[in-house]
Order: C-alpha cells, then structure tokens, then sequence
C-alpha cells in the first residue's frame, strides 16, 4: 500500500495510531457499559464500515451486528431534507440494546431521524457512538453517548469516509482540498 497522500487531501487530521487508540478507548467504554449484556451494533452504511469493523473487534461478550443505509441527500451534494431508507435492518430490534454506529455526525438531520425510527421499533436501549463530530456543522439535536473526535466543519475522507466513492481505503482522516 502506497503511503503517498494523494494530492486532493489538504492535510491529516487524525493518524491511523490515533484512530486505533481513540476506537480502543471508545470499545472499553462500551465494553463496560454493557457488560453482561447482547449488544447489536446498527451501522450506518458506508461510511462506518472502519469503525464497525475495528469497534466490533474491540468488544468482549455477545455482540451482533447489523446494517442499516439512509440518504438525505439527492442528486447534489446538499440535503434534501426527506431521509429516505435505501437498506433496512435484517434485525428485529424489539427489547434489545442497540448501539448506532456512525461515521461523522453532521447537521444531525439524518441521524435524528434513524433515532426517531428505530425508537418506534421498540429496543430496551439506543445509543449512539460516532468517531466525528462536527459541533459547528450540528443544526439538529441528537444525543450522542460516544464521540471519538471533535473535528472542525471539513470536508474529510479516508476510514471508510469518501468523496464520490474515493477514498475509503485511507488509513488515516484526512481533509479533502476546497473543491
């Protein structure tokens, strides 16, 4: 693997030995707050595809592990306000302790909505954990338990993260030029 930063990443912002450290003392908390307990990770798909994987593998006791994919943009590259889902749980959520799993908590527009949602399905618990969080970004309300890392309002790619499906495959953060 290449370890040249391509030319559209602007700077990293997070190493690949931060994100280890920071998922693994995400997983400890979460591994202490559920211990005893059936844990289903819902990941956010694409996006969290990194940190499922490398939380997952962090956690001790029963864990299972769904996917969900929801969209609130349309064909630009701005909100269209209508969540909409494109890939639904194969899970059924009634009494049991879910944990969403995200990559980057934006506006907050579709991650409230997938609360709200799978809230009306009746889990014991819902959590959320996101690696980023963009506080300047966030223009709607959401309680999120775990954060991994406070990021100004960039525009970032790699760890599962990507800019017209480019990208995912970095091993770091990284902040993509201004377009």
């Amino acid at each position: 693997m290449s370890t040249e930063t391509p030319a559209e990443i602007d700077r990293v912002l997070l190493s690949e030995e931060q994100l280890k450290q920071r998922v693994s003392e995400m997983a400890a908390q979460v591994n202490a707050d559920y211990a005893g307990e059936d844990l289903l990770l819902v990941g956010v798909l694409k996006g969290a595809m990194m940190i499922m994987a490398d939380l997952s593998r962090e956690l001790d006791g029963s864990v299972e592990i769904d996917w969900m994919a929801v969209s609130s943009y349309g064909a630009g590259n701005t909100s269209s306000g209508v969540v909409r889902i494109l890939k639904d749980l194969d899970t059924n959520l009634d009494g049991r302790h879910v944990l969403i799993v995200e990559d980057v908590l934006d506006s907050g527009l579709t991650l409230r909505w997938l609360v709200r949602s799978l809230q009306a399905r009746q889990p014991a618990s819902l959590e959320i954990l996101t690696l980023l969080r963009k506080p300047e970004a966030v223009r709607n309300k959401v309680d999120v338990r775990y954060v991994g890392f406070d990021i100004e309002n960039d525009f970032v790619v790699g760890y599962g993260m990507d800019h017209n499906q480019h990208y995912r495959n970095l091993r770091y953060i990284g902040a993509l030029k201004p377009l």
